[in-house]
Parts: structure tokens; sequence; C-alpha cells
């Protein structure tokens, strides 16, 4: 646990970037309901995929700027050219599998919504509409995955969605509030607990 002024937060905080600080105090573990927010992240945790969620934290302005505020309606019609200005721009993560899984899961995304009415009664059925709340007393009680990040990720690649492995799917839950996976004494676990 780390301490700051006696504010305890999770291990993984970085006190020396103050970026890192301010996601986990302010959007890490918080519920979201939003269809726009919950594209942007699963587009986030793509692009993470064998790289620090740090360095996509820092680019994501640009991503914000370059994929047009995450509007999954605009991404799906990216075309040739639009590839090739994003695989140019040092913004973001310069990879085309995963700027092109960008495009078809915003293709995806769209279908979803049409089929279960929004993104978020889709995701959210696979923690049975509520968030999971783990103990968390040390980093070894930390996961990757669970049974419910594995069944996200079979159905989402089911249905055509690409780097949605099980550890993407879990670390998207985490992000937006699926799992509360806060330790037990870092002040942000009882605050979001609170968020009913």
């Amino acid at each position: 646990m780390k301490k700051t002024r006696e504010i305890c937060r999770c291990h993984w905080v970085d006190l020396d970037k103050p970026d890192y600080v301010e996601y986990h105090d302010k959007e890490w573990g918080v519920p979201v309901h939003d269809d726009m927010k919950l594209f942007e992240f699963l587009t986030l945790e793509s692009a993470q995929a064998g790289l620090s969620w740090y360095t996509v934290l820092r680019k994501r302005e640009n991503y914000r700027a370059l994929f047009d505020g995450f509007d999954p309606r605009k991404i799906a019609g990216y075309g040739d050219k639009k590839i090739e200005r994003l695989l140019g721009d040092a913004g973001i993560i310069r990879n085309r599998a995963k700027i092109l899984a960008a495009i078809n899961n915003a293709q995806r995304f769209l279908e979803v919504q049409e089929e279960f009415g929004s993104f978020d009664a889709y995701l959210w059925q696979f923690v049975g509409g509520k968030p999971i709340v783990n103990r968390i007393m040390t980093p070894a009680d930390y996961m990757a995955t669970s049974r419910e990040s594995d069944a996200m990720s079979k159905d989402l690649i089911r249905l055509g969605f690409k780097f949605v492995g099980s550890t993407i799917c879990y670390a998207h839950m985490q992000a937006t509030g699926m799992v509360n996976d806060h330790s037990m004494d870092c002040f942000r676990r009882k605050e979001i607990l609170a968020m009913r």
C-alpha cells in the first residue's frame, strides 16, 4: 500500500506520476454505464496489449483527438487514408493491427448496440449488472483474468471483436468498475462502494 500524507492507495500507483495518481484517484474502478466511455476504454485497453497502461494513458488525449472523440460511427467508416494518417502519428500506438482492430471493433460495437439496445447492457450482463467486489490484501491477490472476463472475451470474439483476450477484458472490467479491485485499505475502495 502506498501512502501520501496518510492517504492509502493501491500498490500499483506510481506516486511520481501525477497523471497516474489522478487516474487512480478519480477514474479507475468507477462504474461506467455510458456507451461512448465504455467504447473508449475498450479501444484503449485493446491498444494496451503487450504494453503498460501508463504508456496508453499518456497518449489518451492524442487518441481522443485522432479518433474523433472515440465516436464509433466515425471510426467504423475510417478508410485507407485515415489509417495511413494514424500510422504516421507518434501520438498514438502506431500498430497497424491495433488500428484496424479499433475500426473493426467500432463496427461490431454498433452491431451490439443494435442487438442489445446499448453496449452497457451487453457488457454488464457478464457481472450480473453489478460490480464484483474483490478482497485485495496484497499485490499477489490481483488477478489477470476471471471466469467473467473469460466469458466476456469468448463472446466478444464470437461477435467478431479483435484484441479482446481475457486479460484485456479483465483490465477493462477493472477500469470501468465492473470489478472493484481497489485494495482493502485504499481510500477509493469505500468511496466506490458507496456509488450505488
